[in-house]
């Protein structure tokens, strides 16, 4: 299990180094920070001083190398904007981003996995109907879209709910609501389409044929025969929760990770640009590492075979 885990590990890590990589090449490529900083009437005295204050008048490779013997200390450089310290910038906006993703992903799960259990029991029934309804409109409507189409109904028709902010839990009950349904929805479909799989396998009409309650067949044999199609959906779900936010905190102008990467991009501030994508990548790399991990768990047949290779 050891060597299964440090494998995937090594993996996960080589996966980041490599997005970070391109991640940086790109970013200096695609603009020039000081243009986008300074304003359009900046002199070019300005412009080359900004460059050199900031190490972007040293060749990529350059800036690359510094950039890391930095990173890997734990230094990922100042704001452009602000002049405060990259970490700072980012850690004062983790917790708004966690209140929001960490509850949404725990009420999506309490939504869609009973809803797509009641769809593959109640299979081309009413309720089935109604829940695959209520899913497919789910998860075709853009999550921003969704978002906003909540803030016209709670917010500006009903009244009940702020817009915008995050002074109290409140605030947080709209975007939070936004990340739940759009997710909950596509973790309906895909439970109710795995336990459909699962329940017309032969052990489970052996099951009935032997008297087993309907409800201790799905609870003790469809559903954790349903548990690794399952964990890679929730891996899916979580490890898109942060780029999510970038779509949907802007929209309830929710202060968190989301909102700091659309500002940091759009004003050219690279060094917490960068910041951003490697939290992001390693989240996205170790949701991927617990995932694999789950699977080797759950079916060791897989551990086995990564072992035989």
């Amino acid at each position: 299990m050891m060597s299964f885990i440090l494998a995937r590990t090594v993996r996960a890590l080589v996966v980041l180094f490599l997005t970070v990589t391109f991640v940086f090449i790109v970013l200096r490529l695609s603009g020039d920070p000081a243009e986008q900083i300074l304003s359009d009437v900046a002199t070019p005295e300005a412009l080359a001083a900004f460059r050199i204050n900031w190490g972007l008048d040293k060749s990529i490779p350059e800036q690359f190398l510094i950039y890391w013997s930095h990173a890997i200390r734990g230094d990922f450089g100042t704001s452009f904007a602000d002049g405060r310290e990259v970490f700072a910038v980012i850690a004062e906006r983790v917790p708004k981003t966690l209140l929001v993703t960490v509850s949404a992903f725990v009420l999506s799960m309490l939504i869609g996995i009973p809803a797509g259990i009641l769809a593959a029991v109640r299979r081309e029934t009413a309720s089935d109907k109604a829940v695959m309804a209520g899913a497919v409109l789910g998860y075709s409507v853009p999550n921003f879209l969704l978002g906003l189409a909540l803030i016209f109904i709670f917010a500006v028709w009903l009244r009940v709910l702020p817009s915008s902010g995050s002074s109290t839990f409140k605030h947080a009950i709209l975007p939070i609501a936004t990340f739940a349904l759009f997710n909950a929805a596509g973790v309906a479909r895909f439970t109710r389409s795995t336990l459909i799989d699962v329940l017309g396998q032969p052990y489970i009409a052996a099951a009935r044929a032997d008297g087993v309650p309907e409800w201790d067949i799905i609870l003790r044999h469809a559903l954790p025969n349903a548990a690794i199609p399952m964990v890679t959906m929730l891996g899916f779900i979580a490890g898109g929760l942060l780029g999510g936010a970038a779509l949907i905190e802007p929209v309830f102008g929710w202060p968190g990770l989301g909102s700091g990467f659309v500002r940091a991009t759009s004003s050219g501030d690279l060094n917490v640009v960068q910041a951003m994508i490697i939290l992001f990548t390693a989240f996205m790399v170790t949701i991927n590492l617990i995932v694999d991990i789950l699977y080797a768990v759950l079916n060791p047949k897989i551990r086995l075979q990564s072992n035989e290779r």
